[in-house]
């Protein structure tokens, strides 16, 4: 059975870059060495690998992929230190205060 993997990288300017593979040792290694001179890790070198999860289908990766990369950076943050706690209160939204007519006063 083929696996996949989900990755984060920490860049060298404190950013993350969240990616999805088939082989992570190889893509890391072409991450490290600017395999892709264009791409957004090779003007952030070095960088380390700081989280992977595996799947056995690619399309559940790939989803996850997309889920992790619209996540604020400290949802990632706790999700690397295995925090679910932290997680959790990342991922409550926090909605305004609603303004009354009254709290506007007369214009």
């Amino acid at each position: 059975m083929k696996t996949y993997f989900i990755y984060i990288l920490k860049c060298a300017d404190d950013a993350y870059y969240v990616g999805f593979t088939n082989n992570v040792g190889r893509r890391f290694i072409e991450h490290m060495t600017g395999y892709n001179p264009n791409s957004y890790t090779s003007r952030r070198l070095p960088v380390v690998l700081v989280y992977a999860e595996k799947f056995h289908s690619p399309w559940v990766g790939i989803m996850r992929e997309k889920q992790l990369k619209r996540w604020s950076r400290k949802k990632k943050e706790a999700l690397i230190r295995g925090d679910i706690h932290e997680l959790k209160a990342a991922a409550k939204k926090v909605f305004p205060k609603k303004v009354s007519k009254s709290d506007l006063g007369t214009i």
